[in-house]
């Protein structure tokens, strides 16, 4: 496919780089050091303003997509609504990151987002799992998909801090399953225990064990060892009982502390203000302390810095379940997670804006470190594989992807020992209405199933194939 790309910085390389050994990837920037960064890439680098229609016209002939990720939402509307002008609708698909919460107001209400209200139904309150819509439509305008980065990682966060005691977490199907990461500790009841031997509820398994930084696909002769992070995936409604395996206390109201009141924070406290948590957040302006208070008067807001080790103590850092650093500063953050790591809190949780310093947050003693750039590039992948959910599990190690079986997929109509699958993939569930399924060899993939697959990313492209 040929694919247009805008913005050179390192979310658009990035992109480039995964999509050009099969695509043709044109990237366009008016920054000269940018494109000559990326003429290291097998792709073709065009010097401008890629909302220029004169630039845009000749790139985008014959595209399947456009993606626009400069830094200006401006710019990224612009040539994206220029571009349907230019190319029409029918082949052409756009994709805009957009970051003002402005814009994103003004296009669209809080139900199209999907953030909690008052009235959700019982059953959605019963498995801690609110419908939301991160990635938001507007073809009237020429924008096929808009990408909220802070939303986007706003949604992530608020998935994790559904399971207190995991590390990871993510929703697939709307709810129907879910993915949980876990450290195995000393005490668990999994340590030195065969796969086979392990109990677990109906319609769950464990997908992968991650081990000294290499991935083990589990048959049941693998053993699960301390400090082994464990992958377990299954129906929503079974899972619940994985929980207090994990040692999470069922209706015990979990403790959380925000460091940072920016976007991410306030998206956050609108996805999480429904839940069964005692929320403190800490942020250094007073105006958005004001502003903050003003919205969500269930939540205790306090003005200072989350650096400060006296406040910190103040406000019982050691007694909190899950701290979270998310300023616009990755450097501060590592330090506020840091200390209060060191002052006692169970878990810490930071935001790393530069994809490369995740890794090293984790090495150094973060337990969850989480990326507005990474978050989005899974939603600009799912867009153009088509696929309904992808998620990477320990730093890009692994990928979950949820597909849906169209008509004129391979796999439709063949039992699964007939599929060649690649070695390194494994279908993990298969959803067939509000049936969930653990596979076996004999079972037949329907046309609208939807199927988990977990994949090294060295063979997901092959896995890809078979459900075009």
């Amino acid at each position: 496919m040929k694919i247009v790309i805008l913005g050179a910085g390192e979310t658009g390389f990035h992109i480039a780089k995964q999509l050009c050994f099969e695509n043709e990837v044109i990237l366009i920037d008016n920054d000269e050091n940018a494109c000559a960064k990326a003429n290291e890439l097998d792709i073709q680098t065009i010097y401008g303003n890629g909302a220029n229609k004169k630039i845009l016209e000749p790139a985008i002939e014959d595209a399947y997509f456009l993606i626009a990720v400069t830094g200006s939402d401006e710019v990224n509307m612009l040539a994206c609504m220029t571009a349907k002008l230019i190319q029409g609708t029918e082949l052409l698909k756009t994709m805009a990151i957009i970051s003002n919460p402005d814009y994103i107001e003004n296009i669209v209400d809080e139900k199209d987002i999907g953030f909690p209200s008052e009235n959700n139904d019982t059953e959605n309150k019963k498995l801690n799992f609110i419908p939301r819509r991160h990635i938001i439509s507007h073809e009237k305008i020429g924008i096929d998909v808009m990408i909220c980065p802070e939303l986007v990682l706003a949604s992530e966060i608020a998935d994790i801090l559904t399971i207190p005691s995991a590390i990871d977490a993510e929703y697939f199907a709307d709810g129907k399953a879910e993915m949980m990461e876990f450290i195995i500790k000393s005490e668990n009841e999994f340590v030195n225990k065969q796969i086979k031997d392990i109990t677990l509820p109906n319609c769950c398994i464990i997908s992968a064990l991650f081990r000294n930084g290499n991935v083990i696909i589990p048959d049941g002769s693998d053993v699960v060892k301390e400090n082994d992070h464990i992958v377990l995936i299954g129906k929503s409604e079974s899972m619940n009982s994985i929980r207090e395996t994990f040692g999470e206390v069922a209706g015990r109201k979990e403790k959380i502390m925000v460091i940072g009141a920016g976007m991410v924070g306030f998206y956050l406290a609108k996805l999480i203000k429904m839940r069964n948590m005692d929320i403190k957040i800490i942020e250094h302006d007073k105006k958005r302390c004001k502003y903050i208070a003003e919205n969500f008067p269930s939540m205790l807001v306090l003005f200072g810095d989350g650096t400060d080790v006296n406040l910190l103590k103040e406000e019982e850092v050691q007694n909190m379940d899950t701290v979270l650093s998310i300023t616009n500063s990755d450097e501060k953050n590592l330090l506020c997670a840091l200390l209060a790591k060191q002052l006692g809190a169970k878990k810490v949780i930071a935001r790393a804006d530069r994809l490369e310093y995740t890794p090293l947050f984790e090495m150094v003693g973060v337990d969850i470190a989480i990326s507005p750039r990474k978050a989005t590039l899974n939603e600009v992948f799912k867009f153009i594989k088509g696929t309904e959910a992808v998620t990477t599990i320990e730093n890009e190690k692994a990928e979950l992807v949820e597909y849906i079986v169209k008509n004129k997929s391979k796999v439709k109509g063949k039992k699964i020992n007939s599929i060649k699958f690649p070695k390194g993939a494994l279908i993990n569930l298969i959803i067939r209405g509000e049936i969930t399924i653990v596979p076996k060899g004999e079972h037949v993939i329907e046309e609208n199933d939807h199927i988990v697959v977990f994949s090294l990313p060295s063979v997901i492209k092959k896995v890809d194939a078979l459900f075009k």
